[in-house]
Order: C-alpha cells, then structure tokens, then sequence
C-alpha cells in the first residue's frame, strides 16, 4: 500500500471535537492553521482573559479532567467566527466567539454544562496571533500513523478510535511503529517538508470514548504492557511550507 495523508483534522477549541479538513496550507515554522486556537480556562486559571497567552494544559478545560466534553459536537464556521455546539443533535448553545459577547454566551453554557468543575464562570479565550493552546509550546505538527493504532487493537482485542490521539496529519500504508524510527529525520507530505522532532507521549485524556465522553479504556498503561512505552504518534515541525491535501503521498525518511 502507499504511504498516503488518510486524514487532516485539527481543533479550533482546544478539549472540543476535531474538525476534518480536505487540505490545508503549512508554513515553515508554524503549527496546523487554526488548531487549538481557542481554549476554555476554568474559572481558578491564572490566565488573563483579556491578553491571553500560552499556560500549560491544566489551565483549561480538557478531556483527561471532564470526559464529558466529548459528548458535544460542535460545529466552527472560520469566516464567521461562529461556533455551533450540539448534544445529541440539539443545538444547545451559538455564539460569534470572535467577539466578547459571543464569546460570553459560550461561556456561560459551559458554566452550565461543566458545573462545579469550571471552579467559576470559565473563560473561553482566544490565543495571539501565531500562536495556540496546544500541550506544547512549541508550534508542533502531530501525526498518528493509522497503522500502530491497528496493532495497539491487536493488544487492546477491542477497537480503537484513532481520534482519541487528537492528532493533525493521519497516515497509512506505513508500518506499524516506523514513525518512531523517524525522530531527527524528515519527511514529505504532498508539497510540504516537515522534520519528525520527537515521540508524543500519552495521557490520560486518550481513556476518554470520542463519540460517547466516557472514560472506557487505559490506552497508557496498555501501550507501556504492550510496548513498554506509552507513546503513540510523533510530533513534527514544518521545515518546508506548501499544500498538503488528502490522498497525498507520503515519503518517508531516505
């Protein structure tokens, strides 16, 4: 099989659902546009709402602390700033979030929706330009290879819903675990070159159900009892910009 980009999806709220993209526009040192460019702090974070800049997870909201946020859908319409939120396939809360008073809708229904766990009003709050609320600081590409997915089912005996690695670029036609093999080299994807710089490790937050928003598996210790480490995926930076779209070729390290 040739090694093909199978999926593009990233995360205009970080904690919410991904989004699936055709294709997309990469630029030398920067992440996947538009990813984690929104993220919801609880009401105890230190994080000023009105200059935002980058703290580490525990500031927001995130599935390893409220498997509950998987249950929603949302919907995020880029040109307009608009972000849609469904349950169950209800509409239960629209705003401009773009703007404070949309944004302020929002917030007050994840008040709601969160309860005692947002520890006051939540701030839904939008990262500076160039920059976003990934895990990571540095401006990071990650990629699942679908491939060691499968052979983590082989382990778990049970399917595994890749989107719980959250990733950006999903790969197949790669053997299972190569990707490991790639740290400190580079590799093409469509038009664009990105250099594989690390392993990502995994957290809680990949125990979490993405379709029902409960806690059903322990997807670190399986990988450490399966694998004896508890990494899936890599992260990459983008050392050569240019389109990448779905059904691309991928051409790994020489």
């Amino acid at each position: 099989m040739t090694m093909t980009l199978m999926h593009i999806r990233r995360c205009p709220v970080k904690g919410l659902n991904a989004e699936d993209l055709d294709c997309v526009t990469l630029e030398p040192g920067a992440g996947l546009p538009g990813d984690r460019r929104f993220a919801l702090a609880h009401g105890s974070s230190a994080i000023d709402p009105m200059a935002p800049k980058w703290m580490p997870k525990n500031a927001f909201h995130m599935l390893m602390n409220d498997p509950r946020l998987a249950a929603l859908d949302t919907d995020f319409d880029e040109a307009e700033g608009m972000l849609t939120i469904r349950r169950n396939g209800r509409q239960v809360a629209r705003g401009r979030i773009t703007e404070n008073i949309g944004r302020r809708m929002v917030e007050e229904f994840f008040g709601a929706f969160l309860g005692e766990a947002t520890r006051g009003m939540p701030h839904l709050v939008q990262a500076p330009a160039g920059e976003a609320f990934a895990d990571c600081r540095e401006p990071f590409i990650s990629v699942i290879n679908l491939a060691s997915v499968r052979d983590l089912e082989r382990v778990v005996k049970e399917p595994v819903d890749p989107r719980r690695f959250r990733a950006n670029l999903y790969l197949d036609g790669v053997p299972a675990w190569a990707e490991r093999a790639w740290v400190g080299n580079e590799i093409a994807i469509g038009a664009a070159r990105l250099k594989v710089v690390e392993d990502i490790g995994r957290c809680a937050a990949t125990n979490v159900d993405p379709s029902m928003g409960v806690r059903d598996m322990n997807i670190p210790r399986t990988l450490m009892a399966g694998f004896r480490h508890a990494d899936m995926g890599v992260y990459a930076t983008v050392k050569m910009g240019g389109i990448v779209a779905v059904g691309d070729p991928v051409k790994p390290p020489e």
